[in-house]
């Protein structure tokens, strides 16, 4: 059976090392309040947005400029009856050079259809990770909160 997990991918005029060091700078492109560390093997970072979201990560896999892997240990998604649904979900960045060009592919395992808050949450990771991410990977400026 094959998983269902939300993905997405882009490809950016960037070296590997660049967008690595890109998705490791949270603030720079994650809409949100951001506490804790979120670019070292083992640390842990929360993420707030307003009182609709709450999420504790933990940094469980960072291979410089081929792979980030953030673990959620803990959740509370406000909008939603099961506020929980992200925790023990992994969100995953993997970066693979294509020519001239880098690639990066965004998967949020376990995110999946059969979640409440799916498609909220695979649209917003979708506009965060098209949009901020890979504006602030292209132009080396922190991003702008894209639902304000």
């Amino acid at each position: 059976m094959q998983r269902q997990d939300f993905t997405t991918t882009f490809t950016v005029e960037k070296s590997p090392e660049e967008v690595f060091n890109a998705i490791n700078n949270v603030r720079g492109w994650w809409s949100g309040e951001i506490e804790g560390e979120a670019d070292k093997l083992g640390a842990e970072f929360e993420y707030r947005y307003k009182n609709f979201h709450y999420s504790k990560q933990k940094v469980t896999e960072l291979v410089p400029a081929k792979r980030v892997v953030w673990h959620v240990t803990d959740a509370d998604l406000n909008s939603f009856q099961n506020k929980t649904e992200w925790i023990g979900t992994d969100i995953i960045f993997e970066i693979f050079r294509k020519d001239n060009n880098t690639e990066v592919r965004f998967s949020h395992a376990g995110l999946v259809p059969a979640f409440q808050c799916y498609g909220d949450c695979s649209g917003a990771w979708g506009e965060l990770v098209n949009t901020n991410l890979r504006n602030l990977i292209a132009t080396g400026e922190n991003q702008p909160d894209l639902f304000a």
